[in-house]
C-alpha cells in the first residue's frame, strides 16, 4: 500500500526534500509547542484532537498525534490508492517526536506568558512555515486532509468545504471540553494565520503581475515593454462593445517595479489607454521560473 522507499531519495532532490521536511517538522512542531498546545488552542485536525486529549488525559501531544495518524494513512491508503510517500511517513513521525522531544526540554509552559492573542497568531505562522516546507517537498504530515479526501471521494462535496467543516468539528469540541468560548476565537486566528502563511510560502506574494492594456498607440506600449522593459508580450485581437470598434488587447507579466515604470510611460504614451493590472501567482518561461524548477 505504501511506497516506504524510493532509491530517488538519494538523489540530490531527495536529500533536499529531506531536509525540507525535516525543518519543516521542526519549525511546526516548535509553534504546537511553545504557543498552541500551552494555552489549549485547538487548530483544527489531528492535532487538535491530539491537544484535547492531551489536556484532558494527560497523554502526550505527538504521541497522540501519531497514534491517531497511523490508522488514518492505512485508510487513506486502502481508500485513496498508494498515494502517501516516504516524505508523508517521514513528515508525520518527526513531527510528532518533535512535539514531544522539545516538550521534554522546555516543558509545559508557552513562551509568552499570559497572551493568547499572540499566542495564537505566531503559533499559526509557525505551523504554517513548517507544513508550507513539507508541501514543498511534496509531503504531508496525514490527518484531516486524508479525511478530508475519503469524504470528497464519496460525497463529491469540494475539499475546502470538507477541511473547513472538519476543522470547526474540532474547535467546537475544543470548546465544549475545555468549557471555553474564547477558544474558538483565538483557534480561527491560528487556523487563518496558517492558511496565509502556507499560501504565501507555496504561491508566493503576488510579486508578479499581469497587465492588459487596451490603446490606439498598442504598437509603442509594446516596444516599450520588449526593448526597456526585456519582457514578452502577446496581442489579443478584439471588439470593443460599446462602439463595435476592432481593438488590439496587450497581454505581459511583469514585477511590481517593472509595472510601475510600465505605468507611468503609458501615461506619456497614451494617457487615455485602459489597463488592468493582475495578481499572478506563478510564471514560468523566459525571464521567470523555470519549467525544471520543482518548487510549487
Amino acid at each position: 500500500m505504501f511506497q516506504l522507499w524510493d532509491y530517488k531519495v538519494l538523489s540530490r532532490k531527495g536529500i533536499k526534500d529531506v531536509a525540507m521536511v525535516l525543518f519543516g517538522s521542526f519549525i511546526m512542531a516548535s509553534g504546537y509547542v511553545f504557543f498552541i498546545v500551552p494555552y489549549k488552542i485547538i487548530p483544527g485536525g489531528v492535532y487538535g484532537i491530539a491537544i484535547i486529549l492531551h489536556h484532558t488525559l494527560g497523554v502526550p501531544t505527538g504521541t497522540a498525534g501519531l497514534i491517531m495518524n497511523i490508522p488514518l494513512i492505512i485508510w487513506g491508503a486502502k481508500e485513496l490508492g498508494p498515494r502517501f510517500g516516504w516524505r508523508t511517513i517521514l513528515g508525520m513521525t518527526v513531527t510528532s517526536a518533535l512535539i514531544d522531544i522539545i516538550t521534554m526540554f522546555w516543558g509545559s509552559g508557552p513562551l509568552i506568558e499570559n497572551d493568547l492573542l499572540l499566542s495564537s497568531l505566531y503559533g499559526g505562522i509557525l505551523i504554517g512555515a513548517g507544513l508550507a516546507l513539507i508541501f514543498m517537498a511534496k509531503g504531508t504530515t496525514g490527518g484531516s486532509d486524508i479525511v478530508a479526501q475519503i469524504m470528497y471521494k464519496r460525497s463529491k462535496i469540494p475539499m475546502g468545504q470538507l477541511l473547513i467543516l472538519i476543522d470547526t468539528l474540532v474547535v467546537m469540541i475544543g470548546v465544549v471540553m475545555f468549557k471555553d468560548i474564547k477558544l474558538a476565537l483565538y483557534a480561527i486566528i491560528a487556523i487563518y494565520a496558517t492558511g496565509q502563511v502556507i499560501d504565501s510560502m507555496t504561491t508566493g506574494m503576488s510579486h508578479r503581475k499581469g497587465a492588459f492594456i487596451v490603446s490606439q498607440k498598442y504598437q509603442e506600449i509594446a516596444d516599450y515593454i520588449i526593448k526597456n522593459l526585456r519582457r514578452g508580450a502577446t496581442y489579443f485581437h478584439s471588439t470593443g462593445i460599446y462602439k463595435n470598434s476592432e481593438k488590439e488587447v496587450i497581454f505581459t507579466a511583469l514585477t511590481r517595479r517593472e509595472l510601475v515604470a510600465l505605468q507611468e510611460n503609458i501615461k506619456k504614451i497614451d494617457p487615455d489607454a485602459f489597463m488592468t493590472v493582475i495578481d499572478i501567482r506563478d510564471v514560468r518561461g523566459e525571464g521567470f521560473k523555470s519549467f525544471n524548477d520543482d518548487s510549487i
